[in-house]
């Protein structure tokens, strides 16, 4: 798939595997992505097809679309205002930290 005339470029991998991580994550809201990487929804969608193997791509766009998720601020819990768990350990300069 072409990038967009007018889209920021295309992520290095680092940021790349941290984008598909974010998507992932259920609490994190497609707004948190677009805050720190000025990516849209469709392009992390764009990202997630060209990255995924296509099982994997279909199983997360199932999730994202089933309700489990809170991928869209607007299914969200307005209670919620933050972008990560409260217990899960503060990550810094955007280094993803050793598990």
């Amino acid at each position: 798939m072409q990038p967009k005339r007018n889209s920021r470029p295309l992520p290095g991998p680092a940021e790349t595997d941290r984008i598909i991580e974010m998507a992932w994550e259920d609490r994190t809201p497609f707004e948190a992505i677009r805050a720190q990487f000025q990516l849209s929804e469709s392009d992390v969608i764009a990202l997630m097809r060209k990255s995924l193997k296509r099982s994997s791509f279909n199983l997360w766009r199932k999730r994202v679309n089933a309700g489990v998720s809170q991928k869209h601020a607007a299914k969200r819990n307005p209670a919620i205002t933050r972008f990560r768990c409260s217990r899960q350990r503060a990550i810094s300069g955007n280094a993803i930290s050793k598990r």
